[in-house]
């Protein structure tokens, strides 16, 4: 296969033997190139602007700049670059916030290295690749988020129609004391409110709150908050 039709990798890791295991392991593939190498977020940036790769494999915790925001400033210099990240973290947190930032697939350390390949030549293409662990969870939330906004929909929710407005108001980022005043309650009573909301929705954090608002409908999502 000719070097131009190859995919031409950067690799992003901090740990030189690992960066090194990764080289071995794509090098035996044909259709994949090695084109440069980082050990830093901040020298990932530099790289990608000099050999504009079609992929980088990003490691998330790394000195000087961290994964996400490298990734961040990657995809505004080279929008048409693919960023899979590569990384010993699988909670769903990671996940959502790379996502965000456009990354096109999560790829776990601990997953077997014969998926790194495969994973790089999805992203390639735009395709959304995960570790078979990570992309059971995402399967899962998105068949629960479903199962709610169905509920919700045949008027099987669990929540009273005040519930409602006080758990629209706070996955569109409102405080106690803002949601008191929109609604003419106390405080105290927006508290209790938004604590029967996480006992019957068994969600204890705001940013499960939002993505729950948003999978049922009750707010739209250019309003969920960012989660860092």
């Amino acid at each position: 296969m000719n070097a131009e039709k190859r995919i031409a990798v950067l690799l992003v890791e901090d740990h030189l033997i690992v960066r090194e295991g990764l080289r071995r392991l794509l090098e035996s593939e044909k259709d994949i190139v090695v084109v440069g190498e980082a050990g830093s977020g901040r020298k990932a940036v530099e790289l990608t602007r000099d050999l504009d790769p079609d992929v980088v494999v990003m490691d998330i915790a790394m000195p000087q700049m961290n994964g996400f925001e490298a990734t961040r400033q990657i995809l505004e210099a080279r929008p048409g670059t693919k960023v899979l990240i590569l990384s010993a973290h699988d909670d769903d947190v990671y996940v959502d916030r790379v996502l965000e930032l456009g990354a096109v697939g999560y790829h776990i350390k601990q997953t077997s290295g014969r998926f790194l390949s495969e994973a790089i030549r999805e992203v390639r293409k735009g395709r959304p690749f995960f570790s078979p662990e990570v992309a059971k969870r995402l399967a899962k939330r998105k068949e629960d988020a479903l199962g709610r906004k169905k509920a919700l929909k045949s008027g099987a929710s669990p929540l009273s129609a005040r519930e409602l407005e006080v758990l629209q108001l706070v996955a569109e980022g409102a405080a106690n004391k803002q949601i008191a005043d929109a609604l003419g309650i106390s405080i105290k009573t927006v508290e209790k409110h938004r604590d029967h909301v996480m006992q019957k929705l068994d969600i204890h954090e705001t940013a499960g709150l939002t993505r729950y608002a948003i999978a049922a409908g009750v707010i739209e999502s250019g309003i969920q908050i960012t989660i860092v």
